[in-house]
């Protein structure tokens, strides 16, 4: 089965290979957003993605959920890129924007709004007026995943979408804040597939890890990769993860990436 969003058709959207044989022809991020949204490559995603927008949340029931992929958002000449894990169901799965709509994206919006990243310290919906500056939100998985575990095979097979985002990024990218282990081992092969070369052995995960890594063909500038904790709930009520602990990170991957930080 296969839907039309936007530009128009797109076939072969449910096949397997769709996101290896998209991503890379995609020029422009707002090429790549538009095409993100037409996936269906993962049919145990596709099913619940939309069996939770069909069923819906108590709490949610007048809304018309957004119920496909989710694509990047923010900047489109950022020099900071912040990767997270997936959707979450009844967040980014119902408004249709990254991180937006669940208590995770209210710790992690707030923490940008206090150094001056994002316009408002809160996201509700896609129309909300929010902006980031000089910052894009993504994730290694677009579709909310059962029990917010993607298998492995997902996770790769969604690899295409975050590589292809990171080489439009590239001229301008100087740092990317990684936000917890599962986005920290996706990110790393998506980087190297934008001709980067990593460190061997490979960086080990930890909150406030700080990689250097150097510039490769046609990328002139080394790449500043910062591990944070993710601000789930159960980080974020535990105390695994404080505020100031996720503001740190972010003032200082804002800092190695130029831009200018204070409210």
């Amino acid at each position: 089965m296969e839907r039309s969003h936007g530009r128009g058709a797109v076939s072969g959207t449910d096949d397997p290979s769709f996101p290896a044989r998209q991503a890379p022809r995609c020029t422009r991020l707002d090429e790549l957003d538009d095409i993100v949204t037409r996936c269906r490559a993962c049919p145990r995603l596709v099913a619940w993605r939309e069996e939770v927008a069909r069923v819906r949340r108590a709490a949610f029931r007048d809304w018309d959920y957004w119920g496909r992929p989710v694509p990047g958002f923010g900047d489109a000449d950022a020099s900071l890129a912040v990767v997270g894990l997936a959707p979450a169901a009844h967040g980014a799965n119902r408004t249709g924007r990254m991180f937006t709509g669940d208590a995770t994206g209210d710790f992690l919006f707030a923490a940008l709004h206090e150094i001056g990243l994002a316009s408002q310290p809160t996201s509700l919906h896609a129309g909300d007026g929010l902006t980031l500056r000089g910052v894009r939100l993504t994730a290694p998985v677009r579709c909310a995943p059962p029990e917010n575990r993607p298998t492995a095979n997902e996770r790769d097979a969604c690899r295409s979408w975050l590589s292809a985002e990171l080489r439009l990024l590239a001229p301008r990218l100087r740092a990317v804040v990684a936000l917890g282990g599962f986005g920290w081992q996706a990110l790393l092969p998506a980087i190297r597939d934008t001709g980067r070369p990593l460190p061997r052995p490979r960086p080990v995960f930890g909150h406030g890890v700080h990689v250097v890594l150097p510039a490769g063909e046609g990328l002139p500038h080394p790449l500043h990769l910062l591990g944070s904790y993710h601000p789930s709930q159960r980080n974020t009520f535990t105390g695994r993860l404080t505020f100031p602990m996720l503001v740190g990170v972010l003032r200082r991957a804002a800092e190695l990436a130029e831009l200018p930080t204070g409210r």
